[in-house]
């Protein structure tokens, strides 16, 4: 059975984007990983409550067929992090689908791995969508955005949308 490593935030990881982005993984026939930044519990924004089984900084990039950042307000604490940047990285130089939903894809645009790419970013203020930009990305503005093996969301209205696209694609 193919795997996904889902990373959420330890603290206020969005709950419906975990849920959509899940659901269309397992529909898809994935085992879904969940990764944070230290293994053990893990609190949504809405008050749910999780089990990350691995930490950012032991996850193996080659045992995982797609790996998809959730976001939430917790998940700024993850786009500087060196860990969290460093995994980005890897799966694109592993050739392998790599997704973010809400505000991660902040996470994308500071590993640099959106350079040249269309994407979209949840943006209240316009803050989001400059940073995808000054890293080389085009902000399409888009519920969900697919640029070669890189997909991005804007939120959880969008978060059904991207799980399918993240699990459902073939590449």
């Amino acid at each position: 059975m193919p795997k996904a490593l889902v990373v959420i935030a330890q603290d206020g990881y969005q709950d419906l984007e975990l849920e959509g982005t899940r659901s269309g993984l397992q529909d898809a026939g994935f085992e879904v990983v969940l990764a944070s930044k230290e293994s053990g519990a893990c609190t949504g924004k809405l008050g749910g409550s999780e089990e990350a089984t691995v930490a950012i900084r032991e996850a193996d990039v080659s045992d995982y067929d797609r790996v998809a950042f959730v976001g939430g307000p917790g998940a700024s604490a993850l786009i500087s992090d060196a860990d969290a940047l460093h995994l980005a990285q890897e799966v694109v130089r592993a050739d392998k689908p790599l997704g973010a939903i809400c505000i991660a894809p902040a996470i994308l645009a500071k590993a640099r791995v959106l350079s040249g790419k269309k994407a979209t970013v949840w943006d209240s203020g316009g803050e989001q969508a400059a940073l995808l930009e000054q890293y080389g990305a085009e902000y399409t503005g888009e519920p969900v955005t697919v640029d070669g093996k890189i997909v991005t969301a804007n939120g959880p209205d969008a978060a059904v949308e991207f799980g399918k696209a993240i699990g459902s694609r073939s590449w």
